[in-house]
């Protein structure tokens, strides 16, 4: 966790031109619509450039000239100007915020798909909460780079470069006094520019710290409560944030000390153009339009100085975003469909491990060399004590991870053969946390495929005894399914998932015990759904209760990630060997009074 805070702190350069051209990459389906808003920029600066000038015009020679019609005609186009600078101030930042909306719009939805190809290692590695800021908040603060970014700051350089062309047309000797701080401000705002960007970093260092802390606490919720660790968890929440909100003060304190430094060089700009100007218009050198235009081109000369510090800060937080958003999408798909992927035709039921070798971690094997073999149709339990491997096995049948020796055959393939998308359609895994989307519960039997007949999902229900309790909700299969499936008991969500996998109709079953947290009268709805769904299948089954093991055909038993022992229930109680012992130590507690919902025992797994 620590690398990844340091990570996030030493990530962002104010300007990386690398990350604008990808970012461009977004940008091309829409660049007509960017080019036609890029357009209208010098058009809005020659007409906000202009009212000063027209200022000038009016009192110089117009009014000191009492011409009222000429008068009249220089306010006439001075309104055209401010006109003219709204409609086209308003059209340039209206096409700017579409072109950013529906390029950010694909980004996410490049991420999000990109996401949904990585593997499971990456998540195992990850916070889910940090790859939400990045689909989220990360994306929207390059929105922020589009409105106060790269084109406003390009925008406002050429603005000030005409305004020193302008002036220095006008009278190079005014322009000169009136700008004289220039050189003292540029070594000012360099020195706050590096500061600022010191500042961000430790913002965005602390606010993924909280954003990590936040994403932990609210899914452990239930525990801190159960466990009393309310106090403890606000108080180190607070230290977080309290820590976070230095770091932004810090920054505000920058940006503040630049703005009012700006502010004071400004009004001492115009102070100058006041003592050295007015002595000019005193002198008859220039005319007092001239000196009004002046202080207007001053005003609009520091302006963007003084926004520099806000446009850095949103430029460094938009690059720093970019560069995460892109690590993101640069992470390798390391799980994915070969090229020329195998599809076995008549697809046989078999599941093969052949000297499969796997760690997690370097010189940390899981599995070592484990081999079996499983018919078609056979139905094989697989016990073993905790970390055994068990539940890694099913990890690696599904391709979820890759094995690092040996193989693993679905079908008589190579599952690194198969097209990943149809081997998990063959496979059907229900797990023992079960899972729920929000939305309803057609939606999660189907899993978003209309394409799926309701006759199908409702024979499904039916079949896993699922039917029963979903008639009696006020709407049925329509009937809300809130987050994580909070609103049905664990026996319902069991029940439910096992309909899941029957709609598909998978012709593999891998499950990890069902049945181990239920009720009895759940428990035996659960049973028969199971000798149900598993008739004409191949079924590789993580057990845990007695019931289970004595229903498999086989039983194979891992200890410290091999194959030790593999036979029937009768065969291994004969060899009185490792399943021997794990079997009579849950037969001693069977022998101990239990609670009634204990009534089946469970191997331990």
């Amino acid at each position: 966790m620590a690398e990844s805070f340091q990570q996030e702190e030493i990530l962002g350069k104010a300007y990386d031109f690398r990350l604008i051209r990808r970012t461009w990459k977004f940008l091309v389906p829409y660049k007509r619509i960017f080019f036609l808003a890029m357009a209208l920029l010098p058009l809005q600066q020659a007409l906000g450039l202009a009212q000063p000038y027209l200022m000038k015009i009016g009192i110089d020679q117009y009014i000191a000239g009492r011409d009222l019609v000429g008068l009249r005609n220089v306010g006439l186009l001075f309104l055209a100007a401010v006109i003219g600078e709204t409609v086209t101030l308003f059209s340039h930042y209206y096409l700017t915020m579409q072109v950013a909306q529906r390029c950010l719009a694909d980004l996410r939805v490049a991420l999000f798909s990109h996401v949904q190809k990585l593997p499971m290692s990456y998540f195992d590695r990850n916070p889910v909460g940090r790859l939400v800021t990045r689909m989220t908040t990360d994306v929207d603060v390059l929105q922020e780079m589009f409105s106060a970014g790269v084109i406003t700051l390009i925008s406002d350089f050429v603005m000030v470069i005409w305004i020193l062309g302008i002036m220095l047309y006008l009278n190079v000797g005014l322009a000169l006094v009136s700008l004289a701080l220039i050189p003292p401000m540029a070594v000012a705002i360099n020195f706050f520019r590096v500061k600022a960007r010191q500042a961000y970093r430790r913002i965005r260092e602390r606010i993924a710290r909280i954003n990590a802390y936040l994403g932990e606490a609210i899914s452990g919720m239930a525990v801190i409560q159960l466990f009393t660790r309310e106090q403890k968890t606000y108080r180190e929440f607070d230290e977080l944030n309290a820590s976070h909100r230095d770091a932004y003060h810090l920054s505000n304190l920058y940006e503040a000390a630049l703005y009012s430094m700006v502010e004071a060089a400004g009004s001492v700009s115009v102070g100058l153009l006041l003592w050295w100007g007015g002595g000019e218009v005193l002198h008859g050198v220039i005319g007092i339009g001239t000196l009004v235009a002046f202080k207007e081109y001053i005003h609009r000369f520091f302006v963007p100085l003084r926004d520099f510090s806000q446009k850095y800060a949103v430029m460094q937080s938009a690059m720093a975003a970019a560069e995460r958003i892109f690590q993101l999408l640069d992470t390798p798909v390391s799980i994915e469909s070969p090229k020329n992927a195998v599809v076995p035709k008549p697809f046989r039921g078999e599941v093969v491990f052949d000297k499969v070798w796997f760690h997690y971690r370097p010189d940390d094997p899981v599995l070592k060399g484990v081999s079996f073999r499983i018919e078609p149709g056979e139905k094989v339990a697989l016990v073993g004590a905790t970390g055994s491997g068990k539940t890694t096995t099913i990890k690696l049948l599904n391709r979820f991870y890759d094995v690092q020796k040996g193989a693993i055959q679905v079908g008589g393939v190579d599952v690194r053969e198969w097209d990943l998308q149809v081997l998990r359609r063959h496979i059907g895994v229900v797990l023992q946390d079960v899972f729920l989307f929000s939305g309803d519960i057609r939606t999660n039997l189907e899993l978003g495929d209309s394409s799926i007949p309701m006759d199908r999902i409702e024979r499904a229900a039916r079949v896993t005894n699922a039917e029963e309790f979903i008639r009696r909700l006020p709407d049925g299969f329509q009937s809300p399914v809130r987050e994580r499936g909070s609103n049905f008991s664990g026996g319902q969500r069991q029940l439910l998932s096992l309909a899941r996998v029957l709609v598909f109709e998978p012709e593999i079953l891998v499950m990890d015990e069902a049945t181990s947290s239920v009720d009895t009268e759940t428990e035996a709805l659960i049973q028969d759904a199971l000798e149900k769904i598993m008739r004409d299948r191949t079924c590789l089954l993580i057990a845990h209760r007695l019931s289970t093991i004595r229903n498999a055909d086989r039983i194979i038993v891992l200890h410290h990630g091999e194959v030790r022992e593999i036979g029937s229930h009768a065969e291994l109680m004969e060899r009185q060997g490792i399943y021997h012992r794990l079997y009579q130590l849950q037969y001693e507690r069977e022998t101990v009074k239990l609670p009634p919902h204990d009534h089946a025992p469970k191997i331990l797994g």
